[in-house]
């Protein structure tokens, strides 16, 4: 799938988020067990691996440990993340890992160059999802996979109804579709990837739920800390989605929910595990 002649990446999006401490805090956690397990089985020892919008590396550096006679290389579009990821590497004393700067619209690799093209919750920050995928198919080998997983906000669901979590989702996808995203990317994903040229496509769907009290903790703590200190806050109100009072009120309602003795809370994903033509 050779990239067109002339054709330039539609690279319009701004990642929401940043790379705040709260934001950090849910990156670190993720692991390969938590956040790409619909990619595992079909790992073998010896494959290559690009692992897109790496981030810390958490989830890069457990695929490196889950194929030691191959190789892992991590790119993110943010030069200053990477140091974190290699940080990850080097204390968990993989050698068989790489890092790099990457545009997922136009990869620096030749096609056919790894075995398995991986991006967790990347297609929802840029501005041409089904450009990134037919670079990530470009550069996998024939038979090899392209595996993509991210969230789909409005499908998030959580009890109880504290007043503010609603604004809280409204304003999220008010700032994340402002710069240029889509953040119910988990339902398009099959979509986008069958208009990206892929055919055998394996769709499907997994969970992430806070319910115990150290889980609605954590999870509202961050919230509560991003909602007011992040890119995305800064965004929200620059943008004229918010103001600072809004925020607070949105903030306070993480807390006041993560107090809540019955309080649960489900992120659902699309997964996509798309095989290459031979």
């Amino acid at each position: 799938m050779p990239r067109a002649q002339g054709t330039e990446p539609h690279e319009t999006a701004v990642y929401t988020h940043g790379h705040h401490e709260s934001v950090l805090r849910s990156h670190t956690w993720r692991t390969a067990a938590n956040s790409a397990a619909y990619l595992l089985g079909v790992l073998k020892p010896h494959m290559r691996i690009l692992d897109i919008g790496c981030g810390p590396g958490t989830i890069t550096a457990d695929l490196a440990e889950l194929v030691p006679d191959g190789h892992v290389t991590g790119v993110d579009h943010a030069p200053g993340i990477l140091r974190r990821a290699r940080e990850t590497a080097a204390g968990r004393g993989l050698a068989n890992m790489d890092f790099a700067v990457a545009d997922v619209h136009r990869l620096d690799y030749p096609d056919d160059t790894f075995c398995v093209v991986h991006a967790h919750q990347v297609l929802q920050h840029v501005g041409d999802p089904v450009q990134a995928l037919r670079e990530m198919a470009r550069v996998t080998k024939p038979g090899g996979f392209i595996a993509v997983r991210d969230a789909d906000y409005a499908a998030m669901t959580w009890y109880p109804a504290v007043p503010g979590l609603d604004d809280w989702l409204d304003l999220y996808e008010r700032v994340a579709r402002a710069n240029g995203g889509e953040p119910d990317a988990g339902r398009r994903l099959k979509a986008w990837a069958r208009a990206a040229g892929l055919t055998d496509i394996t769709a499907g769907s997994g969970t992430w739920t806070y319910a115990t009290d150290e889980e609605r903790a954590w999870w509202s703590g961050l919230w509560a800390d991003r909602t007011l200190a992040s890119a995305y806050a800064e965004r929200a109100v620059e943008g004229g989605h918010a103001t600072p009072e809004l925020l607070e009120a949105v903030s306070g309602a993480w807390r006041e929910w993560g107090r809540r003795e019955d309080g649960w809370f489900t992120v659902l994903h699309g997964e996509i595990l798309c095989r290459k033509r031979v």
